[in-house]
C-alpha cells in the first residue's frame, strides 16, 4: 500500500511539474519581457494565456502536500524542518505571485501596474528555484531524518543543479506553450517571438541537465546509480528523446505538437528522478516503508486519491481542452495591440 501511495505521490508531483511548469514559465517570460513599451503585446498574451488556469494548476501542489502530509508524515516534517527557508521562499513567492497576477489587471496607473508585474514576475523566477532546491537537497540525501535547518542542507551542488534546471524547464514548458497559443490567437510576431525563447530555453535545458548529471554523480551517488540504470535510465533516454522531438517539432513551426514533446520530456524527467531513488523517499537514509503512516490510514488516502482523481481529472482535462482551444477567453489583435500607457492614467503592459 506504500507503495502504491509513493506512485500517486510521484503522479501527482509530475503534474504539478507539468501544467504549474507552463504556468511558472509564462511568469518568467514576464519577467523578460522588458519595459512597458516594448513588452505589451508578450504580457498581454501571457495574461490571456494564464488567466484561465493559473489558479487550478495549484490543485496538484496541494494534493501534493496532502499525500506527504498523511501518508509520509516522517518525510513530510524531515523536508520541512531541514530546509524550511527554500519552502519558506517558495510559499511567499507563490502568495506575491498570485497577488501580484491578480492586482495588476484592474491598476489603472502604470507604476502601479510595473509593480504588480514585477512582483508577479520575480516570483515566477524565485518559486520554481526554491522547489527545485528542495528537490535537490531530497535527492542529494543532505536532508535526512533528524538534519537541523542549516544551508549546507541546500546551498550544494546538486540542490542548485535542481534549481537551477527546474527553472529552464518551467522556462521551456511556457515558451512552447505561448508558441502555440500565439499562432492559436492568429499572431505571427508573437510566434516568432516565443518559438526563439523556446530554442533558448531548449539550450538552457541541455546545459543544466548536464550540470545536474554532474552534480548528482558526485554529490548524490544513489540517484546517479539509478539514472545510469534500469527504469531510471530507460526514462531518462525518453525525457532526452522527447527534449530532441520538442526541439525538432518547434523549428518546423509545429508547436501544437510541441507542446505535448514538451510535457513528455518534463514528465519523464520527473519520473525518472523518482525511480531512481527507490526504495528510498530521501536516499540513503529514508525508505517508503519507514516513512509510511499508519497502514489503515494509507488504505483510505488510497480510497480518497481515486475519488479525488475520478473527479478532479476529467473537470481539468476538460478545462485545460478548451483553454487550449481558445474557448475560454477568446483574444482579438486588438486586444494585443492594446492602449498606448501614458503617465497617471489607464495603461497596459507593466514588469
Amino acid at each position: 500500500m506504500a507503495e502504491l501511495v509513493a506512485f500517486v505521490l510521484l503522479l501527482a508531483v509530475t503534474a504539478y511539474a507539468c501544467a504549474g511548469g507552463a504556468d511558472y514559465g509564462a511568469g518568467f517570460w514576464d519577467l523578460a519581457a522588458g519595459g512597458a513599451a516594448r513588452g505589451r503585446r508578450p504580457r498581454r498574451l501571457i495574461d490571456h494565456a494564464m488567466a484561465p488556469v493559473w489558479e487550478v494548476n495549484n490543485v496538484w501542489l496541494v494534493f501534493v502536500l496532502v499525500l506527504m502530509w498523511t501518508g509520509f508524515p516522517v518525510l513530510f516534517q524531515t523536508v520541512f524542518t531541514a530546509m524550511w527557508l527554500p519552502l519558506a521562499l517558495a510559499a511567499l513567492g507563490m502568495v506575491v505571485r498570485g497577488a501580484g497576477f491578480a492586482l495588476r489587471k484592474p491598476a489603472r496607473r502604470l507604476s502601479r501596474r510595473r509593480l504588480y508585474g514585477a512582483a508577479f514576475a520575480g516570483a515566477s523566477l524565485l518559486t520554481p528555484f526554491c522547489l527545485g532546491v528542495a528537490v535537490g537537497g531530497i535527492a542529494s540525501g543532505r536532508a535526512a531524518p533528524g538534519t537541523e535547518a542549516a544551508a549546507r542542507v541546500w546551498a550544494g551542488p546538486a540542490p542548485l543543479a535542481f534549481g537551477l534546471f527546474t527553472v529552464a524547464g518551467t522556462a521551456l514548458l511556457g515558451a512552447v506553450f505561448l508558441t502555440a497559443d500565439a499562432g492559436r490567437f492568429d499572431a505571427p510576431d508573437l510566434v516568432g517571438y516565443f518559438r526563439l525563447r523556446a530554442l533558448v530555453a531548449l539550450g538552457a535545458v541541455a546545459v543544466t541537465a548536464c550540470g545536474v548529471l554532474l552534480a548528482t554523480r558526485s554529490d548524490a551517488p544513489h540517484v546517479w546509480q539509478g539514472l545510469t540504470r534500469g527504469a531510471g535510465l530507460a526514462l531518462a533516454a525518453a525525457s532526452a528523446a522527447s527534449f530532441a522531438a520538442t526541439g525538432l517539432l518547434v523549428l518546423r513551426d509545429r508547436a501544437q505538437w510541441a507542446r505535448f514533446g514538451a510535457v513528455a520530456a518534463v514528465g519523464a524527467a520527473v519520473f525518472a528522478w523518482g525511480l531512481a531513488q527507490r526504495p528510498y523517499l530521501i536516499p540513503t537514509s529514508l525508505t517508503v516503508a519507514d516513512a509510511a503512516g499508519d497502514p489503515q490510514t494509507l488504505a483510505w488516502l488510497s480510497l480518497v486519491s481515486l475519488v479525488a482523481l475520478l473527479l478532479i481529472g476529467p473537470a481539468v482535462a476538460l478545462l485545460y481542452r478548451l483553454d487550449t482551444r481558445g474557448t475560454l477567453e477568446p483574444l482579438a489583435d486588438s486586444d494585443l495591440r492594446g492602449v498606448r500607457p501614458h503617465r497617471g492614467g489607464p495603461a497596459d503592459g507593466g514588469g
